[in-house]
């Protein structure tokens, strides 16, 4: 059959699944389906997801990522990109033939999402809780869900120990600091994380507090709630490209002048994916953070390297 014509059919599929999905979208449970799962041709949404998958060894197995999918670096230039993990065509991800789909909860937009659990493709949805536990569990189902089960109980107890290590650092801050995250600047007002967020997750996991309370989500700050929130340290990621967000655009900007932060010129920036990923690195990045926050803190060092480089806890 012509590729045209192919094409054509792929999209008549496609927008008879989006209208029945609008109607009535299929249930996770029928979504996720009965084990075990071809993994040939896996398409991983969600960077942790991926993180993950490599470290199983199934790398090979993966013929598309999405854009949050920046560690193992090699991921990008190996692997198709579905699109942002907020953002994807449905049609994209199935023009890749699947035979098994792994999303990070959250991946959307919901038609979208609607879309690829009415297709004949197994579609597993991966849990996404901002805590240790949460970080373990979700080794737990990409590890199960693709019959990896001695990877994942070694992926599983890296994790772990990583985590445990974190728990009896940060059980020696008396004092613990407040940290705002800034996302961005929009209009001139502080994009900030509040509750429910992988940013608030991390700064409870590095014995901080977050200095935002009151609401769930990222919202902008008025200038009165930046000075109410009074931080003791700025925290940001660090990006490429356009408008990062750097100590001298926050403390230049009139509304955190008067904080805590700002006296100490205090500001952290990390890589974002392994700030805020939630996958199988976290633990450490959270101790990083724990270390800058608290230099005085006594440690002991970890192991050298990743816990979770690329075939680590492969069969």
């Amino acid at each position: 059959m012509p590729c045209r014509s192919r094409g054509r059919l792929l999209a008549a599929a496609i927008a008879m699944l989006a209208m029945l999905g609008s109607v009535h979208a299929a249930p996770d449970s029928v979504a996720r389906r009965a084990p075990p799962y071809d993994i040939s041709r896996i398409v991983s949404i969600g960077g942790a997801v991926t993180e993950i998958l490599y470290a199983l060894g199934l790398d090979r197995n993966i013929v598309g990522i999405d854009t949050t999918s920046l560690y193992p670096p090699q991921a990008a230039a190996e692997k198709a990109s579905v699109g942002y993990m907020r953002q994807l065509s449905a049609e994209g991800v199935l023009g890749l033939a699947p035979s098994l789909i792994l999303a990070v909860e959250g991946s959307g937009p919901r038609e979208a999402m609607a879309v690829l659990q009415a297709a004949h493709v197994p579609l597993v949805v991966v849990p996404d809780t901002f805590s240790g536990d949460g970080i373990v569990d979700k080794v737990r189902v990409v590890a199960e869900t693709t019959g990896a089960v001695e990877g994942g109980r070694c992926l599983a107890a890296k994790v772990r120990a990583d985590v445990d290590a974190l728990g009896t650092l940060v059980g020696r801050v008396r004092t613990p600091k407040r940290v705002l995250f800034v996302l961005s600047f929009a209009g001139g007002r502080a994009m900030a994380a509040g509750g429910n967020t992988a940013a608030d997750g991390i700064i409870r996991m590095a014995g901080a507090v977050n200095a935002v309370a009151g609401y769930d989500g990222y919202k902008p700050l008025t200038d009165e709630a930046v000075a109410a929130t009074k931080p003791d340290t700025i925290l940001a990621m660090t990006r490429a490209g356009p408008n990062p967000v750097t100590a001298d655009e926050v403390f230049a900007q009139p509304a955190f002048a008067a904080t805590p932060a700002a006296a100490n010129r205090s500001f952290i920036a990390m890589d974002g994916l392994y700030l805020l990923g939630f996958g199988p690195r976290t633990a450490r990045a959270a101790r990083d953070l724990a270390l800058a926050l608290y230099p005085d803190l006594p440690h002991e060092p970890l192991p050298p390297g990743d816990t979770a480089p690329p075939g680590s806890c492969a069969k």
